[in-house]
């Protein structure tokens, strides 16, 4: 029998609908009078910070003796940005070279040597290194490496001995998931992903047979607004050709063997015997309203010679399950090898058929089968939440944690694989709370396996160490049987540093990188039983330019006494007894939680290095703003309660405590506050105008700002728009854009791939808002994706922020060059 609506419920879906019509009827609407302008640029001291070298990353060999210092490049210029690619199934490719879109490479590496520092030079490397994928041999004698060239990915050989670089292989990877470079455990050799000769590549697109049709017949499929899907029968041509891979075995005595038959894999994995490969590969039908890692899916366990020996999973096209955040597929999921075994197989099964809305006490099932594989898989343990990951000391000490979205709990079990004991629970927690949070287990490297480190039944833990006095990251020593722990080392001020890698468990030396305030980030060895610090590497400052600009971890509260915290950075020189309060900005992403005592928790660490941001608005204290970054904008919900059910009234809570922090400071001018975020960020901004009259303007990039066109789900909430319809319009700014009457400046990248931040959400808002006789102004970044790359767009950005906030807050115009 079909279920009649309530004449108010179908009041407020017509709403919904005739607001949708009109939104969608504004998509063949232009611009009156658009602005043409070309693209600009700030004062030199932003140009300065946007130009200023980015933090370089470093890797430790497996034997702790070496550290591979990677850099990379400032911004690309917009030609790079701009450079064809495809988007297929949710991922974005460059089809010229087989690489993901716009990747992000190395530019730069340097070798060390751990003990005494000194740089070990390579030669042989291309003197314009794109490096976009290294990975070190488990004996620390070599490094594969994947470098992109304009037409091709090639695999490279780094011998440390030799200290030379040369080709590996003149075969072209294909690295459309990134570059994969898996190498056996005996450093014999790296398996990858290649190019597959003699392919069929698609031609021009043709006019069409026949339109594109999808069918449904009653069968349930919810799906979250999704991005960059296949469309038609040519995308499912194109993505069968660029993602079909072969995997090849390069051997380091010059044998490359092809391995298995030419498929779409997505994942490898070798046993830590070298015998066996697991294989997980995309098979068809493919769907055009999901996106690839929802497509059906094949996990096989092969021998050396690539023959199938045993097939894991079978997982069909998963386009119909439920949209909770613990939501499955079932039969086998999340499967690898265990990693201190031969060759065993460990994963994880739905004992729930994958759906949250089912009451049971078991959830998951995490099951186990060693090779040959031809035996029944055992069980290892159940879980009454979902299964996150597993690691192993040895056959008698793995350690498995399960976690559920819902409540944010989070268990560790002890377990003996062998099933000669029963699972003893570790620790239960909520993962929401990081000041209790006991850290992660370091591991260390044995016969190129990566092993849980422990030693008598004691494991090492690190973690972020957050306190009300910020973070101070720590290492512990934790005993399994006893649940006591000891702390060995805890971050001091004035420094911020932070544990990398297990260096030399004997001599309890750490891998570490600190900052001060004024002193970039640099890598470090700590001795713990010397307490010795000795540094390896000496970064200069990037923009010494910003030295005076001061940063400041303050807290305040809110009306209803909730904690809150946000990073205030004012001008060099800035005095306020003598120069008064200033125009502020307050910068912020919303973020829910289940209970208030993790909401007010403080995050960050005042001794962290000062880096003056370009992406968020910090570069604005070069231009005597004030600048609250990184406001909490906390929204609870406490038990049964959902966090959106009052999230413009915490919204607004938020703004007027974040306003009045800066006022009782001294520093902030109330009539003179701008509010701006990213994304949900955006979201938030645009809100916030529409309910309150806290701030005189707002700043939102790349936001959605009608849900209605998010309608199942959107950010953490579950709910759908038919099981709360007044929920979707309440928290929309679009339905309410006749209530925003402070000036907007919304900016947009039009190409964004995003979930749900379609760039016509931003079109439609400031349609609205036109339409409406309210101030706007959009600005779409041509190329751009979520995230701004382009040099000129970033500029741009920037001139675009900087202008509008000199407008509205402190009335001087500024033209454009």
């Amino acid at each position: 029998m079909k279920r009649l609506l309530s004449p108010c419920k179908l009041a407020t879906l017509t709403q919904v609908a005739v607001f949708g019509f009109i939104a969608l009827g504004m998509a063949s609407m232009s611009f009156a009078n658009p602005v043409k302008i070309n693209y600009q640029e700030p004062v030199q001291a932003i140009t300065d910070i946007v130009d200023a070298e980015p933090s370089p990353g470093a890797s430790l060999s497996p034997n702790g003796e070496l550290l591979l210092v990677t850099r990379y490049p400032a911004l690309p210029d917009l030609s790079v940005v701009a450079a064809e690619q495809l988007k297929l199934a949710g991922r974005r490719i460059n089809p010229v070279n087989f690489t993901v879109s716009q990747t992000r490479y190395i530019s730069g590496v340097e070798l060390l040597d751990v003990d005494s520092g000194e740089a070990l030079k390579i030669s042989g490397l291309p003197s314009e290194l794109k490096v976009i994928g290294a990975s070190w041999a488990p004996n620390s004698r070599y490094i594969a490496v994947a470098e992109m060239q304009d037409t091709q990915v090639l695999l490279w050989l780094v011998d440390i001995r030799k200290k030379s670089a040369k080709v590996w292989s003149n075969i072209p990877l294909n690295a459309v998931w990134g570059a994969t470079l898996a190498w056996r455990h005996d450093s014999s050799g790296v398996y990858s992903l290649t190019r597959v000769e003699g392919l069929q590549q698609p031609g021009p697109k043709a006019l069409p047979a026949g339109p594109v049709i999808t069918e449904s017949a009653g069968r349930t499929a919810p799906a979250r607004t999704y991005q960059d899907l296949l469309q038609d029968k040519y995308d499912e041509s194109l993505f069968d050709y660029y993602f079909t891979s072969q995997v090849r075995f390069f051997g380091l005595n010059g044998e490359v063997q092809e391995v298995g038959p030419a498929a779409i894999y997505n994942d490898l994995e070798v046993a830590p015997n070298d015998q066996y490969l697991l294989a997980r590969y995309i098979t068809r039908p493919y769907s055009y309203a999901v996106p690839h890692w929802r497509f059906p899916q094949t996990t096989e366990v092969w021998n050396r010679q690539g023959e199938r020996v045993y097939t894991v999973a079978e997982q069909p096209l998963a386009d119909n399950l439920p949209i909770a955040f613990d939501a499955v597929v079932t039969g086998p999921r999340s499967i690898s090898w265990r990693n201190d075994a031969d060759a065993t197989l460990i994963w994880a099964e739905a004992a729930d058929g994958g759906d949250p809305r089912v009451a049971t006490d078991v959830r998951d099932q995490v099951m186990q089968l060693p090779a040959p594989f031809t035996g029944t898989p055992t069980k290892l343990l159940d879980l009454s939440k979902r299964y996150a990951r597993a690691i192993a000391a040895d056959e008698a000490h793995v350690l498995v944690w399960e976690r559920w979205w819902a409540d944010r709990d989070e268990k560790l079990w002890l377990v003996d694989a062998s099933g000669a004991t029963e699972p003893k629970l570790v620790w239960e927690r909520s993962w929401e709370d990081r000041y209790n949070d006991p850290g992660m287990p370091l591991t260390v490297t044995r016969d190129g396996r990566d092993l849980l480190y422990l030693d008598d039944g004691n494991m090492l833990l690190t973690g972020t160490g957050a306190s009300a006095e910020g973070d101070r990251p720590f290492i512990d020593r934790y005993n399994l049987e006893s649940g006591e722990s000891e702390r060995l080392w805890r971050s001091q001020a004035p420094y911020f540093e932070r544990p990398l890698s297990l260096i030399d468990a004997e001599q309890m030396q750490f891998l570490t990188q600190r900052e001060g305030v004024n002193d970039p980030a640099d890598f470090y060895v700590r001795d713990l039983d010397d307490d010795n610090l000795v540094a390896l590497t000496d970064t200069a400052h990037p923009m010494p330019q910003t030295l005076g600009i001061t940063r400041e971890l303050i807290t305040y509260e809110r009306e209803d006494g909730l904690a809150m915290s946000a990073e205030l950075y004012l001008p060099a020189g800035y005095d306020k007894e003598r120069d008064g309060p200033l125009p502020t900005v307050v910068w912020a992403y919303p973020r829910e939680y289940k209970s208030s005592a993790a909401a007010a928790q403080v995050s960050g660490s005042p001794y962290e290095f000062v880096r003056i941001s370009y992406w968020a608005p910090q570069y604005l204290a070069t231009q005597g703003y004030a600048v609250l970054d990184r406001a909490t904008m906390p929204i609870v919900g406490e038990g049964d309660k959902q966090p959106n059910d009052t999230f413009i009234e915490q919204l607004i809570m938020n703004g007027k405590a974040a306003i009045k922090a800066g006022v009782d400071l001294g520093v902030t001018d109330p009539d003179k506050v701008a509010l701006g975020g990213h994304s949900y960020g955006a979201f938030m901004t645009a809100n916030i105008l529409a309910h309150s009259d806290l701030f005189a303007t707002g700043i939102a990039r790349s936001g959605a700002y009608n849900r209605s066109l998010t309608p199942f789900g959107f950010q953490r909430e579950e709910r759908t728009v038919w099981d709360d319809t007044d929920l979707y319009i309440r928290m929309s700014p679009f339905f309410h854009a006749d209530k925003i009457n402070e000036p907007l400046l919304m900016i947009h990248g039009a190409n964004d791939n995003n979930s749900g931040t379609f760039p016509m959400q931003s079109e439609r808002l400031y349609q609205a808002i036109k339409g409406l006789g309210g101030t706007a102004r959009l600005v779409m970044l041509p190329f751009e994706s979520h995230g701004y790359r382009a040099r000129e767009s970033v500029l741009h950005m920037l001139w675009e922020q900087t202008r509008w906030l000199d407008l509205h807050l402190k009335g001087v115009e500024t033209e454009a060059n």
